[in-house]
């Protein structure tokens, strides 16, 4: 029996879970906070970090900004590539205006960028602002 990690999203902790259990809706073992779902979670720059390093999921990040019209523009986008993808991929948000540094540290030139990280390295980015369908697709390509 296998198991992957799975980087919570909400408090940061890594949890073995089954291969098996990936889509009965596996919950942390800290904070109870579900593990895999086909939503946009919110991070920090600590999530970020372990879980782009950790997970064995692929995981899509979105590199954005508040004050950014085509990062607003793709938010609901971004949310409906997740629904329709499901649980095969986690998907996250980072504030770039909020944690700065993650920008230097994963070389954001502009945003929206969205980067693909799967078993512990970037496996591909894209800039700009996409519909769902695109978002979708360039996932499916790269996973």
């Amino acid at each position: 029996m296998s198991a992957k990690n799975l980087t919570c999203l909400s408090c940061g902790t890594v949890n073995r879970v089954p291969e098996e259990r990936l889509s009965s809706k596996p919950k942390c073992g800290t904070c109870g906070q579900p593990l895999n779902q086909p939503k946009v979670t919110e991070i920090d720059a600590a999530t970020l970090t372990k879980a782009s390093k950790r997970d064995q999921l692929p995981l899509v990040v979105d590199f954005w900004a508040p004050w950014c019209g085509p990062c607003r523009m793709m938010a609901p986008e971004f949310s409906k590539a997740a629904t329709r993808l499901g649980t095969a991929v986690r998907f996250a948000k980072i504030n770039t205006e909020e944690f700065p540094a993650v920008s230097r540290r994963h070389n954001i030139r502009g945003i929206p960028t969205m980067a693909l990280f799967k078993n512990g390295k970037e496996v591909a980015r894209q800039s700009g602002a996409l519909r769902a369908d695109q978002i979708k697709a360039w996932v499916e390509s790269h996973s």
